[in-house]
C-alpha cells in the first residue's frame, strides 16, 4: 500500500466513524441505554484515526529506507522521521499547500513522491535550487560554475545487497551549511559530462551514494508540490547487511 493509500484509508475510516457516530446520536432516543456495538467503536475510534491524520498530514510522518541509495548517511534497514511542515502545511491526499512555513535549502535531505511515478517515496539530499546550473563530470559536482570539493578520503567497507564487496570511498562534503559524507565507487561514475538548469519552483538532487543512486541526472527534476518533507532523525535501524539484529548505535541519530 502506497502512502497515499494509506491517506485515503485513513480519511474513509474518519469519516465513516463520523457518520455512524453520528447517525446513533440523532436517531437513538433513550439515551439512558447502551448505544448499539458499531457507534461505540465509531465513538472509540474516531478521535483517534484524527489524531493519527492530523500528526501524519501536517507534522511527522515515519518511513523506511528500502535501497543504499543514501549510504553512508542512511542504511537500508534505517527508519526516519520526517517533518512535514517544515516546507508548509499541505492537505493529506491532494498535496494543496495551504500555509508556507519555509523553503528548502541546499543540502538538506528530503523525502518526495518520485515525479514519474508519484505514488512512490524517494528520499535524497537536495544539490540544486531553482534557477542554479549543475554540471556532473565523473566524480566532479560543479554549482553554478564553482567545483564542489571533497575532503577527508577513507576507505568505505560497501557491501551491496547481494554480498558483492565493492572498493569504495568515503568523502565530507559540504552544501551550502550542511556537511555531510558521500562514497564514490571507482569505476562506476558517469564518464559523460552531464549540464542541468533547474527550472523555476523544481530541485534537483543526488543521492549519498553517488554512484549507485538513481537521481535527477536520470530523470530529471522535482517539483516543489511533490515534497513530502526535511528527514531529520534516525528513530529505529535494523541491521539487515548483518543477518538482522537491532544497530543501537545508528537509533537516534540525527540527518545531517
Amino acid at each position: 500500500m502506497s502512502l497515499d493509500d494509506f491517506s485515503q484509508w485513513l480519511v474513509g475510516l474518519l469519516f465513516v466513524s463520523g457518520i455512524l457516530w453520528a447517525v446513533d446520536a440523532l436517531v437513538r432516543k433513550d439515551k439512558t441505554k447502551p448505544p448499539p456495538l458499531y457507534a461505540e467503536y465509531a465513538r472509540s475510534f474516531f478521535p483517534v484515526i484524527l489524531v493519527v491524520l492530523l500528526i501524519r498530514s501536517f507534522v511527522v510522518e515515519p518511513f523506511r529506507i528500502p535501497s543504499g541509495s543514501m549510504i553512508p548517511t542512511l542504511h537500508v534497514g534505517d527508519f526516519i522521521l520526517v517533518n512535514k511542515f517544515a516546507y508548509g502545511l499541505r492537505l493529506p491526499i491532494v498535496h494543496t499547500k495551504i500555509l508556507s512555513l519555509g523553503e528548502p535549502k541546499r543540502g538538506q535531505v528530503v523525502v518526495f513522491r518520485y515525479p514519474k511515478n508519484p505514488s512512490i517515496d524517494y528520499i535524497k539530499r537536495i544539490v540544486g535550487l531553482p534557477g542554479d546550473r549543475i554540471t556532473c563530470f565523473k566524480n566532479k559536482l560543479y554549482i553554478n560554475g564553482k567545483l564542489i570539493p571533497h575532503y577527508h578520503k577513507k576507505p568505505y567497507l560497501y557491501t551491496e545487497q547481494n554480498g558483492q564487496a565493492l572498493e569504495a570511498y568515503r568523502y565530507t562534503e559540504k552544501l551550502g551549511q550542511i556537511t555531510h559524507h558521500i562514497i564514490l565507487i571507482p569505476g562506476l561514475a558517469p564518464g559523460k559530462r552531464m549540464h542541468f538548469v533547474v527550472p523555476p519552483h523544481e530541485y534537483f538532487v543526488l543521492g549519498d551514494n553517488r554512484d549507485l543512486s538513481d537521481d535527477s541526472r536520470y530523470w530529471g527534476y522535482v517539483p516543489q508540490r511533490n515534497l513530502v518533507g526535511r528527514a531529520f532523525m534516525i528513530w529505529f535501524s535494523w541491521n539487515t547487511a548483518r543477518g538482522g539484529g537491532i544497530d543501537f548505535k545508528r537509533i537516534g541519530r540525527s540527518i545531517p
